[in-house]
């Protein structure tokens, strides 16, 4: 199991067009063939933070959603939204919670 964690920081005026437009994204992001859940969370305190947090069966499933049309497109569109470059890391689960 494959799991991403992606840091996206906006900039303040584009924080309401990413969450609106990722709120029409997610259920698609949730149905790429090998993805098991997928979160987003905002930052409490600094709230152009954002992260995603998805779960993939395997690490060829997370890479085929990355070259996909949709990746592109979905990329394409938030990208110019970014104040910084986005952060990322990719884990192999090792413990589950209890």
């Amino acid at each position: 199991m494959i799991i991403r964690i992606v840091k996206l920081t906006m900039r303040e005026s584009d924080i309401a067009s990413f969450k609106g437009y990722f709120q029409t994204v997610c259920d698609i992001i949730r149905r790429q063939p090998g993805c098991n859940s997928l979160q987003a969370w905002q930052d409490i305190h600094n709230p152009d933070i954002f992260f995603t947090y998805s779960i993939w069966d395997r690490e060829d499933d997370l890479e085929a959603y990355r070259n996909s049309a949709f990746f592109l497109q979905f990329w394409k569109t938030v990208k110019p939204w970014f104040r910084d470059k986005a952060e990322v890391w990719t884990f192999n689960k090792i413990v589950d919670l209890p």
